[in-house]
């Protein structure tokens, strides 16, 4: 940490975590994936790091071996689910897993939320320049509705032709909004 700006994230991890979500929504864009050669090296590099710069992090102000796992499970888990579920690509699931190991639990949900806030506002362009819109909200009315009422043809999966969304560049978003958050978290916390 640095007497110039405290940060509740080391510099080094800010630093990995630009690098990755950047190149992480490069990819998605240009590959349509995330590529385990981009997830599984910052995962070790996170962990690895906290436990070097804060130990097990059991006691202190330094994330630590044990908060970089906290936030790999809080960022894995719940994307795993949505992978699961066949909304994510599971090099989603990884990349945010990266994210939490780097930032630890609370920025990983931090991350999430504003990641699903970016891709659902860009799930809405796409459905606007592509004039899926009706189609899109029929689709969503007839899932709802067999939520409620278990009867009927069930919905099947999303049509082939159907847009998909390069979910690396909301987490992209998502991170450089939770990063801007812990920033000014850690200048407000100097002004006396």
């Amino acid at each position: 940490m640095s007497a110039f700006l405290p940060l509740s994230m080391p510099v080094w991890a800010l630093v990995v975590l630009g690098v990755l979500v950047v190149t992480a929504a490069g990819a998605d864009l240009k590959l349509k994936r995330v590529p385990n050669w981009l997830t599984y090296p910052a995962i070790v590099a996170a962990l690895a790091g906290h436990w070097a710069t804060g130990g097990l992090g059991l006691k202190g102000e330094r994330l630590g071996l044990v908060g970089s796992l906290a936030g790999l499970a809080a960022g894995f888990l719940p994307m795993l689910l949505c992978w699961l579920a066949g909304g994510l690509g599971g090099g989603d699931a990884k990349l945010m897993a990266a994210v939490g190991a780097l930032g630890g639990w609370e920025f990983a949900i931090s991350v999430m939320l504003y990641s699903f806030m970016a891709a659902a506002l860009m799930g809405l362009v796409v459905m606007v320049r592509r004039r899926l819109v009706r189609r899109t909200l029929r689709r969503v009315w007839r899932t709802l509705v067999l939520l409620v009422v278990p009867a009927g043809r069930p919905v099947g999966p999303a049509e082939a032709d159907s847009p998909t969304i390069p979910f690396a560049v909301a987490v992209c978003v998502g991170a450089a909004v939770a990063a801007a958050e812990v920033l000014v978290r850690s200048w407000l916390a100097q002004v006396p």
